[in-house]
Formats: C-alpha cells, sequence, structure tokens
C-alpha cells in the first residue's frame, strides 16, 4: 500500500472530518475524548447514542462488502476513517467488538441466515457484543478452553466461566469458544457460538481495575443456551474460527488506535513543554524516540494491511501486538517521568485521575492481553521464522 494518500482520499478525509465537526456536538460534545483506556465504564449509554448516530449515517461497516450491507470502501479510505475519527477525539467505540471482530467473522465463516441476522443489528450500533475467549486456565493458551456446550434437541446448553470479558456487563450477545467435544484433541473439539447475553443462567461479575472502574468481568454460564443454528462454521472447527476472528483484529482500525497513540503522546509533549521537562535533554531524547516508535508503526500497519489476505496474517503483521505493547507500556513510564511528583497527586476532590495517569495504569495491562508478550514470541518464532515448537 502507497503510504500517500490520493486526492480522492483526501477529499474523503475532508467528508469525514466535517462531518465528525459537525455532529460531535451538541448532545454529542459530551463524549469527545471519552470512552478511551481506563475510561471505558463512562457515559455507556451517551456513547451508545453516537454508534447509533454512527449506524444512521452510514459509518459502521464502512469495509464491509456491499451486498451485506456495507460500504465495500477501499482500504485506503477506511484508513483515513479510523485516524480522522481519533483526531476529531470520537469517543471509545461500544460496538467496536461488533463490528471489527464479530461481522468479519460472520462474513467470513458465517451462513447466510446469520448474515442476515446478525449484521443489520450491528451495523445500526443496536446490539452490543462481547468476546468470550479467555478461561481462569485458557488465557494464552486458549486451546485450554474448558466450557462445555451440548447439543440438546435443537440448543446448545452451555455451562463453564469466562473471564476478563470485556464490556459484558452492558453486552447483548456474546460470541464464544467452547467445547463441544470433549473426546477430541483440544484444538479440535471447540465450536465457535453465538450466546445471548440477557438470559437465566448468565452471572456476570465485573472485576475492578487498578485504575478504579470495572471494564471488563467474569461471566460464569450455569445452563445457559442459544439455538443450535448459532454455530459459525461447523461444529468442531471453533479453532479455525477463532484464530480467523483474531486476524481480522489487525484491520484498519489498529490506524485509529495509533492516532489515539498521537493524541496520548501530544499530551505528554504539552506536559513536558508546560512544566520545563522539554529542556531535560533525556526526556527529549525519549519523546523524539516515542515519536519514532509510532512512525514504524504505521508503516509497518499500512505495510501489513496491503499483504492482508482475509483471515491469514502476513508475516509482518504478527510482530504488530508485541510491538504497539511495548511502544504503549513505555510510553506510560515516559508520562509519569515527564509529570514528576504530580504523577503521584490527584488534583482534589473527587480525586478522579488525569488521563495521563489513567493512562500509565491501564498501559500496565497491554503486554499481557491479547496475547502476552511471550505468546506473542512464541508466534513469532513457531509461525513467522519456522523455528521448532516450544517443548510442553
Amino acid at each position: 500500500m502507497d503510504a500517500r494518500f490520493s486526492k480522492e482520499d483526501e477529499a474523503f478525509r475532508r467528508e469525514i472530518a466535517g462531518w465528525l465537526e459537525q455532529n460531535l456536538s451538541g448532545e454529542f460534545e459530551v463524549v469527545r475524548g471519552r470512552g478511551g483506556p481506563g475510561d471505558e465504564h463512562e457515559l455507556f449509554e451517551e456513547r451508545h447514542a453516537w454508534e447509533r448516530r454512527l449506524g444512521e449515517a452510514g459509518w459502521i461497516g464502512i469495509g464491509w462488502p456491499a451486498e451485506v450491507g456495507g460500504r465495500d470502501l477501499s482500504l485506503s479510505q477506511q484508513v483515513v476513517f479510523y485516524e480522522e475519527y481519533a483526531r476529531a477525539g470520537g469517543p471509545g467505540r461500544v460496538g467496536h467488538i461488533g463490528e471489527g471482530l464479530l461481522a468479519p467473522t460472520v462474513i467470513h465463516y458465517g451462513s447466510e441466515q446469520q448474515k442476515k441476522r446478525f449484521l443489520p443489528g450491528v451495523r445500526s450500533g443496536d446490539e452490543i457484543w462481547c468476546q468470550g475467549y479467555s478461561e481462569p486456565n485458557a488465557g494464552s493458551d486458549l486451546a485450554n478452553v474448558q466450557t462445555r456446550a451440548e447439543q440438546v434437541a435443537d440448543e446448545w446448553v452451555i455451562s463453564g466461566q469466562k473471564v476478563w470479558t470485556s464490556g459484558a456487563a452492558t453486552s447483548d450477545w456474546c460470541f464464544m469458544l467452547a467445547r463441544t467435544d470433549p473426546d477430541a484433541p483440544k484444538h479440535r473439539g471447540l465450536s465457535f457460538l453465538l450466546v445471548p447475553m440477557r438470559q437465566p443462567g448468565i452471572d456476570v461479575r465485573p472485576i475492578v481495575q487498578i485504575t478504579g472502574d470495572s471494564e471488563f468481568s467474569e461471566v460464569f454460564f450455569n445452563e445457559a443456551k442459544t439455538a443450535a443454528e448459532n454455530v459459525v462454521g461447523a461444529p468442531g472447527d471453533g479453532w479455525q474460527v477463532a484464530m480467523g476472528t483474531l486476524a481480522f483484529e489487525r484491520g484498519a482500525s489498529t490506524l485509529g488506535q495509533q492516532m489515539l497513540f498521537q493524541n496520548e503522546l501530544d499530551q505528554v509533549i504539552d506536559a513536558a513543554k508546560a512544566n520545563g521537562k522539554a529542556a531535560d535533554p533525556v526526556i527529549r531524547q525519549r519523546i523524539a524516540q516515542a515519536w519514532m516508535g509510532l512512525r514504524i508503526q504505521r508503516y509497518n500497519a499500512l505495510r501489513t494491511l496491503s499483504q492482508s489476505h482475509g483471515a491469514e496474517l502476513s508475516r509482518e503483521a504478527m510482530i504488530t501486538k508485541i510491538y504497539w505493547a511495548n511502544w504503549h507500556r513505555n510510553l506510560g513510564k515516559l508520562a509519569m517521568d515527564v509529570l514528576g511528583p504530580q504523577a503521584e497527586i490527584v488534583s482534589g476532590a473527587s480525586y478522579q485521575l488525569s488521563s495521563l495517569q489513567r493512562m500509565y495504569l491501564f498501559t500496565r495491562s497491554d503486554t499481557i492481553y491479547g496475547g502476552s508478550n511471550e505468546i506473542q514470541r512464541n508466534i513469532i518464532a513457531e509461525r513467522a521464522l519456522g523455528l521448532p515448537r516450544e517443548p510442553r
């Protein structure tokens, strides 16, 4: 992909920037810049209303094929949208798991019936999704999932526990991995199920984070049910489908994430200028390194996207997560060093953390969630470099 944008792309950039400026005002002024890392629990109803506004204007599913209701925008235009959204201070998307993970999975692996049932609710912003992958003994070792699902007549009956489920308390649906064949090898006995969250048999217990909020939860399933047709792909093919979902996570929205990182870096630079730390040669060097690291992320993301093939990751894509996780963690450290003693002080009642303090605390988790650094190194070694598998 050419890192430069065409005249048509730049015209589209002006269109979306103008729309965002007009709409992130009035009733939606309150959500501007909210819902980011460490702030995901705030203003949910207001941000859900914003999600519906995006849906009404056709800004959800911009990269989906037109035949399933998407806008089928080019890759460069998708990049432009996500960059301008972050630049304008668009709020954290309550529907991002549905749009970015569930929808591409259903489009790629789902039946026509599933596309007709589930895509419209995501596209309108009405139905909110969460992801049920991790369990107490199946985090980075995802294939060790122990949640069971048994087909009884025309339903799947599900029992087990999920953990670190982002947005579970406010979601309408969950896509999850469950073990449907306990006698099969662990990678082959899994199925990818779509489960309604608002039913008896599901208990959501929020987990309080170091930031003080509860963005994710434990979820207990006690004979919860979903219709037999709500399995994506064939029963037993869940591992393949789940790996496809993780590949879709490396889509064009990563450029929006990087623009959010740019916003955070700008805050750090502003703080350094305000308190004089910008004159410290070591701080100046670290800021410059952060700036360069962010540019490397951008160019690698553009290269990766231009080489993507549906649900398969290129070799270059396999370094993405470990790179940005370490970069963001180091940005949090830099922010605290720039603030100095002020980093340990809140401004008074009601003792709310500043955005940089929240960012620092949240970044401590970056190298753990979504596949820990240790797992990312194994992926790079085994899948990208073809080295022997780690001894089990």
